[in-house]
Parts: C-alpha cells; structure tokens; sequence
C-alpha cells in the first residue's frame, strides 16, 4: 500500500513551492482553481476524487505517481542503496509493502526515501496539469498527507472529506486487513483530524451514500469554482 510506503512523516521535509498551470497568470488561477483533497484513512477520499474527474477536473492521485517513479530504474537503485535489498521483490522491483515497514519505524529512513521520491512525484503531476485540456474545470491534488507535506500552500481550496470512524474502519478492514489498532496507529502517524478539518475551505460528509456523495460534491466544486471566479477587492491578497 503506497500510503504506508510514501505517507509518513513528509513534515520532516522542507519542500521548495510549486508552480501549478492554475497559478501561471491571474486569470488562469480564477478559471480553473487547485484543489487538494484531504481527510482521515478510509473516509472516500479516493471516491471523491472520483466523482471530481467525472465532473470535468483533471485528478493527480499521488499513490499512482509514487507507483510509477518507485519503477523507475534511478530510483529503484537509490532505494536499494539506501534502504537495503530486503525491500527488493523477486522480480527487482520495490517490494511496497516492504519498504512502508521499513520506513514507517524509522523516521530518518524515512526522510531520506521521502527525498529521493518526491521531487520526481512533483516533476509528474506538474507535467500531467499542464497537459490538461483547456475545458479542465479544476485540478485535483489527491495526495494521503496533503498537509503534512505542506501542498495546500498550492491549493486555492482544500475538501476535508469526513466520515464516521466506524465507517472508515469497516473500510480499511475490508480493503486493506487492518484491524482497529492499526488504523489507529497508522492515524497517530498523521496530524489530527480536527486539525485537517479546521484548515480545509469546504467539508464533505460521506455517509457512505453514492449518489448523495456525488450530489454533494458537484454543489462544493460549484462553489468553489464560483468562489476563486468572484472579483476580489481592490488590493487584496492573491489566493
């Protein structure tokens, strides 16, 4: 599971800002906002993401992008050098599951994964934004520890995707074998949930009902949309 191999105390990093085609010129910024997705493991932060690239947004899944550069044979190399071959697999590549135990008990290793990892995730869905066409309504950063690593200084909104605890935890049973320890101690890894909530612009409840689910969130794109769109007064801060 790439959350438990790449998502793990990236507070440790100090990571260079980035620039976002939705950043490239005042007018851009308005017409098609950043928006990051946060929210504790197994709330439906994934189902929402969903929803928004069937509502027209261009989504960057961060585990996707971790898959494709732990693939890479650079980057394979660098890990295996630093982290050890008992995180190779049979076949050469990563082992995941492998290298998230070895750097979830050890936050210096890491880090220094962490290091190696992100600038190339960044380079991945900085090229994937602006190859978006332009009747992208948004771009969509679904990223586990969207403000551990500090990326909602890139975003012009944040969804806290919220759901009951025991509704997370019959997901993270189902999907992933976790039991209700672990996701405890996988969540104790993470900054609070009330403190994610309280810095995100917008909050989507997620009964665990489809169809509302999508209703909700296409009324906060909306919003949103329309939010970065509004003139903003004479001398105010850009977003």
């Amino acid at each position: 599971m790439i959350e438990s191999t790449l998502s793990i105390g990236t507070s440790l990093i100090v990571r260079p800002s980035i620039t976002y085609p939705a950043r490239m010129s005042a007018a851009s910024a308005h017409v098609r906002p950043t928006i990051g997705i946060a929210g504790g493991i197994g709330s439906g932060k994934s189902t929402v993401a969903r929803t928004l690239a069937r509502l027209g947004c261009e989504v960057c899944i961060s585990d996707d992008a971790a898959r494709a550069v732990l693939d890479a044979p650079e980057v394979r190399s660098a890990i295996l050098a630093r982290v050890g071959a008992h995180v190779a697999a049979p076949d050469g590549s990563i082992d995941r599951a492998a290298l998230g135990r070895a750097i979830f008990a050890d936050a210096t290793l890491r880090s220094d994964v962490e290091r190696i990892m992100h600038p190339r995730i960044e380079a991945r869905r900085r090229a994937q934004f602006a190859a978006a066409p332009l009747s992208t309504r948004a771009f969509i950063v679904d990223a586990p520890l969207l403000f551990e690593v500090g990326l909602e200084r890139e975003c012009d909104a944040v969804i806290f995707v919220d759901a009951p605890r025991e509704h997370r935890l019959a997901r993270v049973r189902a999907t992933r074998g976790w039991d209700d320890a672990e996701l405890a101690r996988r969540e104790a890894s993470q900054m609070p949930l009330d403190e994610k909530r309280r810095r995100s612009s917008d909050v989507v409840e997620n009964s665990g009902d489809p169809a509302l689910l999508e209703a909700i969130v296409a009324r906060t794109l909306d919003a949103i949309i329309a939010r970065t769109q509004a003139p903003r007064p004479s001398g105010a801060a850009p977003a």
